[in-house]
């Protein structure tokens, strides 16, 4: 199962930042019981949204070079409001430095224009065979599903004409 928290991007541009949407349903399974009678997003998918939209913009300036980014180190981040079903998370991030393999982005979402989670993030980027030569074949098949999905969330074209 795919556990997919960015929907659609909106903005991108390449080695500075990215405008991405996660749309929250009420048929989300986690919503069931975070919390009865109160479904909200819980916090670590908020955060875990920005992780995503944030290693996309990495694989998206790098050409895919990488087949994965993990999340290294959050800085001060704040809560501000929730995210309830029918409503949209959007999502900012800018790249603040790059470093080798370690990317800071300056985070910040929104909840129809409030402001739900803001902070830093450093995201670390690889690929399995540094750690191992045996897993050059999976590098290339992560990369190739990961160029599939990015095709789905990010069609410019289609984005010139909204």
């Amino acid at each position: 199962m795919r556990f997919s928290l960015v929907d659609q991007i909106l903005e991108l541009e390449k080695g500075k930042s990215i405008t991405a949407v996660k749309n929250l349903s009420l048929a989300e399974e986690y919503l069931q019981d975070h919390f009865p009678g109160f479904a909200v997003m819980p916090g670590v998918l908020m955060v875990e949204s920005i992780v995503q939209a944030g290693a996309w913009l990495m694989r998206y300036t790098n050409d895919f070079e990488f087949s994965t980014i993990l999340l290294k180190q959050t800085k001060a981040i704040r809560f501000n409001s929730f995210v309830t079903p029918g409503k949209q998370l959007r999502v900012s991030l800018s790249i603040q430095k790059w470093e080798d393999n370690l990317c800071t982005l300056k985070a910040s979402s929104e909840v129809e224009g409030e402001t739900a989670v803001s902070g830093r993030i450093v995201l670390e980027q690889f690929n399995l065979v540094d750690k191992n030569p045996s897993m050059a074949e999976k590098d290339a098949e992560r990369i190739k599903d990961l160029q599939t999905q990015f095709a789905q969330l990010w069609n410019p074209a289609k984005q010139a004409t909204t």
